[in-house]
């Protein structure tokens, strides 16, 4: 299982958690976040980080000449769009050689047929809790609902993740499996700064769950 730790925004805390060695590292450019990390997070600081994470950035009903400038501006490898977004603006998106993730905002009504026009045009999709805002609640969805969703397409798990709830016999039952987890506010010790050693002790975890 991998790991995507999301809403970055402290230089200092970027280079610690790099050093954990994440999977993915995300960066949201979505200027309606608390977790808004242009002008604080520089593009030569991304440039820096270790080939072997994968830099996500985070967009929200942006257009796509938008993303695409931010893209190479910060050297991005991934682009996770969390508004409204169509199936033909991914399918844009990855036309231009990244990797996509669509998410979709999870409550009791969803239903996972709101994927299917996506299957082609993204290489996974991401399930968080509807909320208030778009991400970072820090609030769960019944992950019982996931038991309904038949696609092979490989998805990452978000909503108000934490070290408790992810050594829930609830997690344990969770049926498919997730592709990643993606981890934030129940990371952290204020928005955009992450708790360090709670991201040590969940990386040691998924060494040892692989």
């Amino acid at each position: 299982m991998k790991l995507k730790v999301c809403g970055m925004r402290q230089p200092g805390n970027l280079k610690q958690i790099a050093a954990l060695s994440p999977d993915y590292i995300g960066f949201i450019f979505y200027k309606g976040s608390k977790r808004f990390c242009e002008g604080i997070i520089s593009p030569e600081l991304l440039h820096e980080l270790p080939v072997s994470i994968k830099k996500v950035g985070v967009f929200v009903n942006e257009s796509t000449d938008t993303i695409l400038e931010i893209v190479k501006r910060y050297k991005l490898d991934v682009v996770q769009l969390h508004g409204r977004e169509t199936p033909r603006q991914c399918q844009e998106i990855k036309d231009a050689g990244l990797e996509v993730i669509k998410a979709f905002s999870v409550d009791d009504s969803f239903v996972f047929e709101n994927t299917l026009l996506y299957e082609r045009s993204c290489d996974y999709f991401l399930f968080d809790t509807r909320g208030n805002n778009y991400g970072g609640n820090g609030t769960v969805f019944d992950w019982e609902i996931l038991k309904g969703y038949l696609s092979d397409k490989p998805y990452f798990l978000s909503g108000g993740l934490n070290l408790e709830n992810l050594q829930s016999l609830e997690f344990e039952k969770i049926r498919p499996k997730p592709f990643a987890l993606d981890v934030n506010s129940g990371f952290e010790l204020e928005p955009g700064m992450k708790d360090v050693e709670k991201v040590r002790l969940l990386v040691e975890q998924l060494r040892i769950r692989n």
